[in-house]
């Protein structure tokens, strides 16, 4: 199959020199390109001049993770995409699997690769670990990560299984259902666009898996680190229009309702922690959330599906019952 490695950057020169020669070198199955959101720095150049072999994209202007993509798309020929993140190592034999899953199941449009931590590489991830699900309130944790703590890699999440959502860190994807579901939601930046992804893809039939034969290694928050107050702001309302795209209907408004005062809650804890930053994230993300809701409401499909992949709410099991580890929750699609 024809597969074709992307790499999303805006002013990555360093990045791009660490972790490039890995992801050439180990490639030799696809086509890699770098699809550059108007860099100012010195990216392309070092591309040129270093990875002539590379193909270079070049997008008129910051478009963002979500938008980015979807420009420098059109101008890739390839069965799958690969969408890899600047940061993240990939390892010898990393395409094999995934190619060997994409031609022997034909209902598998995505799949996820293991992705570990590049700084601590026995251990999980954050942005992925070993494949994504959701709890009943909109709230996405992983095999191998819920919120902060994250798991090692003993190889307990070596089955190749279905997931709810795979991690736009390292996001392979068949070209056509790219297409048909129209890519990315752009509206949505940066932060959860594959997940949304990923549920339109759910509700339209497709299979997302996860693939522990696939090893990457992911450095996270390169570009947007995890305390980043914008990062909160666009999690924050992602996450609310995201539920607004996809749940069933019955579910919708009675799901964002408490939603909303989930979320109440989590600023009251930035301000007990003095995070006023965060707070005013969270604020400006729900005002943002209300003004956008009318156009997003208009974006669902004609079918949500209401069997999908969730669990009870992960803040009571993790915060209130203390459940650290994902091998002890139970999650189903009824």
């Amino acid at each position: 199959m024809k597969i074709a490695v992307v790499i999303l950057n805006w002013n990555g020169e360093k990045l791009l020199e660490q972790f490039l020669p890995s992801i050439v070198q180990y490639s030799q199955e696809a086509t890699v390109y770098v699809a550059d959101n108007a860099s100012t720095d010195d990216s392309i150049s070092y591309v040129k001049a270093f990875f002539p072999t590379v193909q270079i994209i070049k997008n008129e202007s910051n478009l963002g993770f979500a938008e980015g993509y979807n420009e420098a798309l059109k101008s890739v020929d390839s069965e799958i995409f690969a969408l890899v993140n600047s940061d993240i190592e990939v390892t010898e034999n990393w395409l094999k699997p995934i190619i060997e899953t994409f031609e022997n199941e034909p209902k598998t449009a995505i799949i996820q690769p293991k992705i570990l931590d590049f700084k601590n590489k026995k251990y999980f991830e954050y942005a992925g670990a070993a494949g994504g699900f959701m709890d009943k309130y909109g709230y996405m944790f992983c095999r191998g990560r819920i919120f902060e703590t994250l798991e090692k890699d003993n190889r307990q999440y070596d089955n190749n299984c279905e997931i709810f959502w795979a991690s736009g860190a390292c996001f392979f994807i068949r070209s056509s259902v790219y297409k048909d579901l129209k890519g990315f939601d752009g509206d949505f930046f940066a932060h959860q666009e594959e997940i949304d992804l990923c549920w339109r893809a759910f509700n339209k039939g497709h299979t997302i898996k996860y693939n522990s034969k696939s090893v990457v290694y992911h450095v996270g928050g390169a570009t947007l680190q995890q305390g980043n107050p914008k990062k909160t702001f666009l999690n924050f309302r992602n996450s609310l229009l995201m539920l607004v795209k996809n749940l069933p209907k019955n579910q919708l408004f009675p799901v964002i309702s408490i939603r909303l005062v989930l979320d109440g809650i989590a600023g009251i804890q930035y301000l007990l922690q003095g995070k006023f930053k965060h707070l005013l994230a969270i604020l400006k993300a729900h005002y943002a959330f209300y003004s956008l809701f009318s156009t997003h409401y208009k974006k669902r499909d004609q079918f949500q599906s209401n069997k999908y992949y969730k669990t009870k709410s992960i803040v009571y099991l993790y915060f209130i019952k203390k459940i650290k580890v994902f091998s002890n929750i139970f999650v189903t699609t009824k």
